[in-house]
């Protein structure tokens, strides 16, 4: 008997100071079977830091052709593309193919790491392409914040993250390995 996705709620304040971007969001996301709560969390993060009202989860990681989160124009073209952990770099070139952004959020240590060395020529040549990395303890500790139903607040400003409920907090400070291109006017 196969296992069942566990189904998680969370409403989200978000201040992000760096974008001028103040919104609360009330999200409903599903955590395969197979996902680590790290991974969600992740996810959650991911949300955070480039909120917007299209902007919505994939299905998850028994969908090939979905990422961790994608927002989608009014036609169905795919303006941005989002990946979490160390995605296979033929699927980010095929993303950056599909989509006009893809950002890649990093984490897990020296597993980013050597994922990382292995890939950065090629990622490299992907104008479209946003590599960020998210630091291991911190990623980690994201995970006693994650519960069926939560209540978080994110705070963003100059490049630094603070994610908390009532209880704890984490403080992220990402590392962005390749930016992507701006496009020409």
């Amino acid at each position: 008997m196969a296992l069942k996705a566990t189904i998680f709620k969370a409403e989200l304040q978000i201040a992000d100071m760096d974008r001028h971007y103040y919104h609360d969001h009330s999200l409903t996301f599903a955590q395969h079977p197979s996902e680590t709560d790290e991974r969600m969390m992740v996810r959650l993060l991911a949300f955070a830091l480039n909120a917007d009202d299209a902007l919505a989860f994939g299905k998850g990681l028994s969908t090939e052709d979905e990422p961790a989160l994608w927002q989608k124009d009014l036609t169905g073209a795919i303006d941005l593309w989002i990946e979490v952990g160390t995605p296979d770099e033929r699927e980010i070139r095929k993303a950056c193919g599909r989509a006009k952004q893809v950002i890649v959020y990093s984490y897990g240590g020296r597993t980013a790491e050597l994922w990382r060395q292995q890939n950065r020529d090629k990622l490299e040549r992907l104008k479209n392409l946003s590599v960020i990395n998210l630091p291991g303890a911190a990623t980690q500790a994201l995970v006693k914040l994650a519960r069926r139903a939560m209540q978080l607040q994110c705070t963003i400003q100059d490049g630094q993250i603070w994610l908390a409920d009532d209880h704890d907090q984490v403080e992220l400070n990402p590392l962005t390995l390749k930016s992507a291109e701006s496009p020409e006017c």
